[in-house]
């Protein structure tokens, strides 16, 4: 990674504090101890005019007014703040992969670091505007000198150029800050992204009416547009093809560790999307009884099962969500076949019960009883069945719960009230995991010995719909018998 330079004339700095921007950062210990004023008017001239013109608006541009359009409506006369968020320090002078906040890519459909849309109120409802930063100047030679700086990080987009994409005003972040500072009258802000734009508003807002903006703007994910709809199934099918790779390569990963396996997906996930959608989970043999193994440093051992838990994340923030288990060498032995088609058996029953109007729980209840009659017929659990799912006696091999809302976040819409969502009824647009797992940890003295260290789980992405409900992932097989069969084929 190339240093930057260490030290800027007098008269740049000067000119950087004359135009009211922040001194720009230098590195202590860079090669270049002083720079002539002539390197600096230098650099200054014989740049081309790299303006954009007649820039499209993004895919989703409609979606986004229409959304910022129903915050509008609940929260009439309020001025409201919604952050995209800072870079975050990874160590030193090198920062994380930046990824806009949730609220903000919804609403805007941007995803730059130090963004912020602000809602001013009006008599006919709230006039949006999207601050961001511009282009580096060259003037004052922050486009080269500054870390941030675009021959160090590359072009942004002029805020002229922002206006045409998006569909909204755009201003200077920089000034920002201050202008919130003096501002006057009701004010929300989503908190937790951007410690300056809290900072600013600290003595206009309250923690419960913040938290209100935050569980609306989660709700308001809860049912999907088409646009949504789209994305998800893009997610899922580049998901889909990220497994196959696994599957074609799953003798490199037994010369190698389970991080063959993470970094075949994440091969695809950055070809095809934006990234993957949260650690991947590729837990080889007993790994696959730990819920969220991401690690990834284990052995793969033919004879054992492959718990592959990963989503592909797209270029807009949708992710999938999607687990297979498979056998590694290709073919299930009689013991993890029979725990596999219980598990088969409860997403059957857990997928059946989504449907527009069924309660949210219901998926989960239907799953968990095809669960606990196994464990109980099995010998494994005490009954009768009633029993145990009273008493909740199967999460000691079930665990977790059955599914979860998912969209921009893998876990999307989390701060919903809870009326609305686990007490809530599926409606059309709604898209949820189902995915029933077993788990016999291998030090479980319970169970008996062939069991232990086996854990399974199968995970879809289920769009509810009109009628019913559409499995998303379902081009990746699902029942024992295709899923060997899909190996085989795979492997050649």
């Amino acid at each position: 990674m190339a240093e930057e330079l260490s030290e800027t004339p007098k008269d740049v700095d000067e000119a950087v504090a004359d135009a009211g921007e922040q001194p720009i950062k230098q590195r202590k210990n860079g090669l270049y101890p002083a720079l002539s004023d002539e390197l600096a008017e230098n650099m200054t001239q014989g740049w081309a005019d790299t303006e954009l013109h007649d820039l499209q608006p993004i895919e989703q541009a409609a979606e986004t007014a229409g959304r910022r359009a129903a915050l509008s409506a609940r929260f009439p006369g309020e001025r409201l703040v919604v952050p995209a968020g800072n870079l975050k320090t990874r160590s030193n002078d090198t920062e994380y992969a930046f990824r806009s906040s949730v609220e903000y890519a919804y609403l805007t459909g941007d995803q730059t670091e130090d963004g912020v849309l602000v809602l001013e109120p009006t008599e006919a409802g709230h006039e949006a505007t999207i601050y961001l930063l511009p282009r580096s100047n060259r003037e004052n030679g922050e486009f080269w000198l500054d870390g941030q700086g675009e021959l160090w990080v590359g072009r942004r987009h002029s805020l002229t150029e922002a206006e045409q994409l998006l569909g909204l005003p755009a201003k200077d972040v920089r000034e920002l800050a201050g202008a919130l500072a003096e501002a006057t009258g009701p004010v929300r802000v989503v908190r937790g992204y951007d410690a300056g734009i809290e900072a600013a508003l600290t003595d206009k807002v309250t923690a419960e009416r913040d938290e209100e903006l935050k569980v609306f703007l989660s709700e308001a994910r809860l049912v999907k547009d088409a646009f949504e709809v789209r994305e998800l199934q893009k997610a899922v099918d580049s998901t889909v093809r990220g497994f196959e790779d696994v599957v074609r390569v799953l003798d490199k990963a037994e010369a190698t560790s389970e991080r063959y396996i993470e970094g075949t997906f994440f091969l695809r996930a950055r070809v095809e999307g934006n990234d993957i959608g949260y650690g991947s989970i590729c837990a080889a043999g007993p790994h696959a009884t730990t819920l969220h193994w991401v690690r990834n440093n284990g052995q793969v051992r033919s004879g054992d099962l492959l718990l592959l838990d990963a989503g592909v994340e797209t270029h807009t923030l949708y992710t999938a969500d999607v687990t297979r288990t498979l056998p590694i060498n290709g073919t299930y032995s009689p013991l993890q076949r029979k725990i596999y088609d219980a598990v088969y058996e409860a997403q059957e029953a857990g997928i059946a019960a989504v449907r527009p109007g069924a309660k949210y729980r219901d998926f989960h209840e239907a799953s968990q009883r095809v669960l606990a009659t196994r464990l109980v017929e099995w010998g494994i659990l005490e009954g009768p069945v009633d029993r145990v799912l009273e008493l909740g006696l199967q999460r000691r091999f079930t665990l977790h719960g059955t599914g979860h809302m998912l969209g921009m976040d893998v876990h999307d819409c989390a701060v919903a009230r809870t009326e609305t969502y686990v007490q809530g009824t599926l409606e059309p647009g709604m898209c949820l995991t189902v995915e029933p797992g077993l788990y016999f940890q291998a030090d479980d003295l319970t169970v008996p010995e062939e069991y232990r260290g086996i854990g399974v789980r199968i995970e879809d992405d289920i769009l509810v719909t009109e009628d019913g409900n559409r499995n998303l992932s379902a081009a990746l097989p699902r029942t024992s018998d295709e899923v060997e069969r899909w190996m085989a084929e795979l492997k050649g």
